[in-house]
């Protein structure tokens, strides 16, 4: 029994695989995007061959069931965002992502957002919108990924320059949407009238499940609401989110 405990002592470090490491990701996120979330594609491209096998690392190593929800969470939101990078700089140089899909034209595929482009699970190839839609949206209840999810235009919350960290993820998740709302070119508010991103009107659902927008927004804005403050929605700007 004691020769058991030994070996089980000295097996059992081996036997806990080591989650993958987002260093990568985050060492071009400081190298290619300032602090206003613009990003260098153009000195990105030559940075393409790390970037592909971050994500590589990433499908190898995709989350299991003794990951805490925020580590998934954030695995999930910097491979979207890699993604979204990757998805760019394939057809860069573009004016805008939508043009992906629409005057670039790839067969069978309505929007850039479905691409498969990201392979787990024996095969099973993932797109932006399976990732956004059908995990991080369904899996967790967590409005605020709409600002840390970035769709390479100038009217998304703005690119964080470094990487998504478990065990920052709350203080970072805060920090972009109170950001997002403070950025006057994409949100205008006042205590009697808001005019919002449309990110607001299209994702409505997920800022309403605990009570309605504004009691959503208020926490996060130097300015209180009225519970009575007439909405409208800006207009959604897709040019590329480049310096």
């Amino acid at each position: 029994m004691k020769n058991l405990l030994v070996l089980l002592l000295f097996v059992f470090p081996y036997l806990i695989k080591a989650q993958p490491s987002h260093e990568a990701f985050d060492m071009l996120l400081k190298k290619h995007v300032d602090t206003n979330g613009g990003v260098n594609y153009k000195a990105f491209k030559s940075d393409e061959t790390p970037l592909n096998d971050y994500l590589v690392e990433m499908m190898i190593d995709p989350p299991t069931r003794d990951w805490s929800d925020h580590e998934k969470l954030a695995y999930w939101i910097n491979v979207y965002n890699a993604l979204t990078i990757q998805l760019v700089l394939k057809y860069y140089p573009i004016e805008s992502i939508k043009d992906i899909g629409a005057s670039i034209q790839i067969p069978f595929v309505n929007t850039p957002w479905d691409i498969e482009c990201f392979e787990i699970e024996d095969g099973k190839e993932l797109s932006l919108n399976n990732i956004e839609h059908g995990i991080i949206r369904k899996d967790f209840e967590e409005p605020r990924i709409h600002f840390a999810l970035v769709c390479a235009a100038v009217s998304c919350p703005k690119l964080l320059n470094e990487a998504y960290d478990p065990a920052r993820l709350d203080r970072q998740l805060t920090a972009q949407t109170k950001a997002f709302l403070a950025n006057t070119s994409k949100n205008k508010i006042s205590s009697d009238r808001l005019e919002l991103s449309k990110l607001f009107n299209w994702y409505g659902g997920d800022f309403r499940k605990n009570g309605s927008l504004i009691d959503f927004l208020n926490p996060y804005t130097t300015v209180k609401i009225d519970a009575n403050a007439k909405t409208s929605f800006l207009d959604y700007d897709w040019r590329l989110n480049e310096q």
